[in-house]
């Protein structure tokens, strides 16, 4: 990502001492002028935002119009637990009073509306656009939006529901840097749209691809066809949820025992965050975007699932070109 500008200030040299001893003052540098959009405060992104914030990115554009209630800080940190601080006022709002507490030199706003109302231009303004909560088709729309503009923006997805958690990258053509011994190698990744990587027919994929791919897919679409918003489904729809799946594992030319029912069935039960996987995705995705504003260190392509019932992190490298890994 190519962020010209500046050099460090001697306040922002002395604030991120121990973290430029890490990285290095250039990817500090990179950092600290770097612009963020988050769409979604839930308990993950609240994480994400805080972990960026005290890195010292140089700016934090928060959008969620959703007026907080007293569920949305059980995995939420950055909601002040009190019905006289959030009565009335919306997530984004609340989210960016604490987060302003956490690192007074970044610049963190709100912007008020729906996805599908920001133009190609809006998000000409950001380097990174992060989106959560938020439908299968409006993941799509921003997506082509961040690549129809001529400036590369980083995009990931992310969701978390109870003890499982999903990050999309997509960096398009990204360039980066790595040492390898005594050498610095540098390393060129293509990287597909959303689109892209889902439509990638499951029967190509490799066997052991991660069940919660297959998981995710289905939940997502069964909220399109029912009209449902992110995270509406209860264990009301399971019936209606293992149709689908039977549906698409037919269509797809895949064993159903991909997809297990149990899988599903932890999903649709509980579909808020579990506050443990929460600050371990949350963690995850910050460290990602790091690595993208930064051009230091292998980058994650492209997915990267998490599920607390075994404890692993698995990254999939989903394209036309390769199956999975």
């Amino acid at each position: 990502m190519d962020v010209d500008g500046e050099e460090l200030t001697a306040q922002e040299t002395a604030l991120y001492d121990r973290q430029i001893r890490v990285w290095g003052a250039d990817a500090q540098r990179r950092l600290s002028k770097a612009h963020v959009l988050v769409y979604g405060m839930k308990g993950t992104v609240a994480e994400f935002c805080k972990n960026i914030v005290l890195a010292g990115v140089g700016s934090l554009t928060l959008i969620d119009d959703r007026v907080a209630t007293a569920e949305a800080f059980s995995s939420n940190f950055l909601i002040p637990p009190y019905e006289n601080v959030y009565s009335g006022k919306t997530l984004a709002q609340l989210c960016c009073d604490s987060l302003k507490d956490f690192n007074p030199m970044v610049r963190v706003s709100v912007e008020k509306g729906h996805l599908s109302t920001f133009d190609v231009e809006f998000f000409a303004k950001f380097d990174v656009v992060v989106v959560s909560c938020c439908s299968l088709s409006a993941k799509k729309l921003v997506n082509e939006k961040c690549r129809t503009l001529s400036k590369r923006v980083a995009f990931y997805t992310v969701d978390c529901r109870d003890s499982c958690g999903e990050i999309f990258v997509d960096l398009q053509h990204y360039k980066y840097s790595k040492k390898k011994l005594d050498e610095t190698v540098e390393c060129n990744l293509q990287y597909p749209t959303f689109v892209e990587a889902i439509s990638v027919p499951w029967r190509a994929l490799q066997l052991r691809m991660s069940k919660l791919y297959f998981a995710m897919r289905v939940i997502e679409k069964y909220e399109e066809a029912e009209g449902r918003r992110v995270g509406e489904v209860s264990i009301a729809d399971l019936p209606g949820v293992l149709k689908l799946k039977r549906e698409l594992c037919t269509t797809q030319s895949l064993s159903e025992s991909h997809v297990p029912d149990t899988l599903l069935e932890r999903l649709v039960t509980n579909t808020t965050e579990f506050p443990p996987v929460c600050a371990i995705i949350g963690g995850i995705l910050g460290q990602e975007v790091i690595k993208a504003i930064s051009g230091k260190g292998d980058p994650i392509k492209n997915f990267f699932f998490f599920d607390a019932l075994d404890g692993k992190g698995i990254i999939e490298d989903i394209s036309d070109s390769n199956g999975g890994r």
